[in-house]
């Protein structure tokens, strides 16, 4: 597992106060906005720098866990040799050190790229990699509509840093009977995955007997991220792309959409969610 000792100078706070001059109806003031931090995030694996995100800078650990694992380079935490943070005048380095055998399967497909803000797929070198085909998810556990309801609600409370700023995501983990069990944020919305994924893997949380949730569009990498980590049920607040639904269909992901108080659209795999319009529409 990673050495919590080998993390090194502290990164910046995840969001700052900016002032600003405000127009509400017809006065003019003065004013302070809190504003999420939006800092360059260097993930090097054995001294090679592998990609760099823009992030925010918080959850750095889970962030690097997730991202190692979404991308394939690891398995378990346990292959993660040792992991630091360094933080330079330029940004975040998230330094990870494998070890041999994982080393040369990095160095074998190693490629480097620059993500902005809430891009999944930049530095992508042929479509067969941003196309690429999920993995199985097998789960029969099945959800009523009541405990969609109530996954979706349960992640207002947990959005400590959108309540400060309302600028950004997050992704959570929804259990019966546990309620909220984690929940990640970040400037990116496939950061805030990456973090969650990290998250539970450090805490040895299997996704199979719960819901994801999500507070932005479902686009494809998004349920490439979400079959990495073996959820069987996907909710998200706003709508999904053609393509994320036809991946969702096709790994087997019930994919939950447009989940907004009562009210929610399933897309994919309708036998998951116990509701008689669901089964209607199916």
């Amino acid at each position: 597992m990673i050495d919590d000792s080998l993390i090194e100078a502290s990164p910046p706070a995840p969001a700052v106060s900016a002032p600003c001059v405000a127009r509400r109806g017809s006065e003019v003031f003065a004013s302070v906005r809190t504003v999420p931090e939006e800092t360059a995030v260097a993930f090097t694996v054995n001294g090679a720098t592998h990609a760099v995100m823009m992030a925010t800078p918080a959850d750095l650990e889970d962030f690097a866990l997730g991202f190692a694992f979404t991308e394939g380079l690891i398995e378990t935490p346990a292959e993660i040799s040792s992991f630091e943070v360094v933080t330079t005048e330029l940004g975040i380095e998230a330094r990870l050190w494998l070890p041999e055998d994982r080393a040369k399967a990095y160095s074998a497909r190693r490629r480097s790229m620059a993500g902005p803000t809430g891009c999944g797929l930049c530095g992508i070198e042929s479509l067969e990699q941003a196309m690429r085909p999920a993995l199985a998810v097998v789960g029969a556990r099945r959800f009523d509509a009541a405990a969609i309801v109530d996954a979706m609600a349960s992640l207002s409370a947990g959005q400590r840093l959108h309540e400060q700023t309302h600028a950004v995501h997050a992704a959570g983990f929804w259990a019966p009977v546990r309620g909220l069990v984690a929940l990640r944020e970040d400037v990116g919305r496939h950061n805030a995955l990456d973090k969650l994924v990290g998250a539970l893997a450090r805490g040895g949380i299997s996704a199979a007997q719960g819901i994801v949730l999500l507070t932005s569009r479902v686009s494809i990498e998004l349920i490439q991220k979400a079959a990495r980590l073996g959820a069987p049920v996907v909710v998200a607040v706003s709508a999904p792309t053609a393509a994320a639904i036809r991946l969702a269909e096709a790994c087997g992901i019930t994919l939950v959409a447009v989940a907004r108080g009562q009210d929610f659209e399933v897309f994919t795999h309708f036998d998951r969610i116990i509701d008689r319009a669901a089964h209607h529409v199916a």
